[in-house]
């Protein structure tokens, strides 16, 4: 099964080591990585795509947990959450006036439209990704791909216990 797993971490040297570490040690292959800092400078989330049984998983955040250096982790897939990624597409395109319409039409954003560079930033859930992917194809040659890997965040009320921010509790006033 597929796992998406959002992490909590100090941000210190060694950190990321010691949490990659984690999974190559139990021969679990990283899908996606995706880290960057919070609100918080001392702290960073990472948020993991991996594979494997419910069970094995289950054991692998319990050893993240044992990790100094995580504050809070949640497997996302155990949930109801929101997941996403981004995608750049550079292509090379006869007409680029044609694709253009066509990028804006399915949700793109065209951020090079010359002669020589046909440049587009796409986001969307992994399977939307691919989708576009394969349909762009179809009207130029895709020379480059880059995607940020899947970014999650769970629906509703929940937090990990290191963010900054918690919602408003009902009843409270807010902000």
């Amino acid at each position: 099964m597929r796992h998406v797993i959002s992490v909590l971490m100090q941000n210190e040297v060694g950190a990321l080591t010691r949490l990659t570490g984690l999974f190559s040690t139990r021969g679990y292959n990283i899908e996606s990585l995706n880290v960057a800092p919070t609100e918080d400078p001392l702290i960073s989330r990472l948020t993991l795509v991996t594979s494997g049984s419910d069970a094995a998983l289950a054991q692998i955040a319990k050893q993240l947990n044992k990790l100094v250096d995580v504050v809070d982790m949640h497997d996302m897939t155990l949930g109801d959450h929101f997941e996403r990624e981004l995608a750049l597409l550079k292509l090379v395109v006869r007409n680029t006036r044609t694709l253009s319409e066509w990028c804006v039409s399915h949700g793109a954003a065209v951020l090079d439209d010359s002669a020589k560079s046909f440049t587009v930033e796409y986001a969307g859930g992994t399977a939307d990704v691919d989708q576009f992917v394969a349909a762009i194809g179809r009207h130029g040659e895709v020379i480059v791909l880059v995607r940020s890997g899947s970014l999650g965040i769970s629906r509703g009320e929940r937090v990990l216990a290191g963010e900054v921010r918690a919602l408003p509790v009902e009843g409270q006033a807010g902000m």
